[in-house]
């Protein structure tokens, strides 16, 4: 039997992703800062969910972290799900920093903390590494500086993590997950560009992770948009505006 453990799995994406691995008889660990959701997914699915409060950012997030390992009796696969952000044209100090808090710290953290799961226990079985970020790590965007800068920045952490584990011959793959907005009730009701259901975006995620694809990005509208936003020059990209309005804390 497969276990997975989801890092923000209360809402959106995460929850979501986890109902689906249970439902298909997968052993799902849980974790996220509220704990009610979590809860309940254990109640829906007796026997095949366990869960622990945790906090990205807190000083015991490692610790909680491996004792849901031992609790699920092993990972075989992570999704970190887990991230922040907002529509920041101020630059307020207080949300860039929880921002940087989790989308940085807090993830790096727990991605860290599993790539030495993994090459402590030298599993004969590839473990597995998956994490979603954003497309919004393409460009920097200016009224969203610092979570696109911390997407960013989860780009290339992960792909320096696939090269360490081949250097270190650790037994992982690594899969970069960048979908576009996805209508969950983190947008608040609010439309957004080629916004994406949960129905059409969750299959398409967990294909990606089971696959084991370095990169994923989802769909194919947004990995043309995203390809055309890379050939745009900085003296064109400046003058660009593109209104995010954003808080997807979970």
């Amino acid at each position: 039997m497969k276990r997975i453990i989801i890092i923000g799995a209360s809402s959106g994406m995460g929850q979501r992703v986890a109902a689906d691995f249970a439902r298909l008889g997968w052993r799902v660990g849980v974790a996220a800062r509220t704990e009610e959701p979590l809860r309940k997914l254990k109640e829906q699915y007796p026997g095949r969910v366990e869960y622990t409060t945790l906090d990205v950012t807190a000083e015991d997030a490692v610790d909680r972290f491996y004792n849901l390992i031992e609790t699920l009796g092993g990972m075989d696969y992570l999704l970190y799900a887990a991230g922040c952000g907002w529509r920041n044209p101020e630059l307020d100090r207080a949300l860039d920093r929880r921002t940087l808090d989790v989308n940085v710290i807090g993830f790096t953290t727990i991605v860290n903390a599993a790539y030495k799961y993994y090459k402590d226990t030298a599993n004969v079985t590839r473990g597995h590494i998956a994490a979603i970020t954003s497309v919004a790590g393409t460009k920097g965007i200016g009224i969203s500086a610092t979570y696109s800068a911390s997407k960013r920045y989860q780009w290339t952490y992960l792909q320096a993590l696939d090269q360490l584990a081949h250097q270190q011959h650790v037994n992982v793959a690594i899969t970069d997950i960048r979908p576009g907005f996805v209508d969950t009730p983190l947008l608040n009701g609010n439309s957004y560009p080629l916004e994406m259901s949960i129905d059409y975006v969750a299959p398409r995620l967990e294909k990606a992770i089971l696959r084991g694809k370095r990169v994923a990005v989802i769909d194919s509208r947004w990995a043309v948009v995203t390809a055309l936003w890379r050939l745009i020059p900085d003296p064109l990209w400046r003058k660009v505006s593109i209104e995010i309005e954003k808080d997807d804390t979970k």
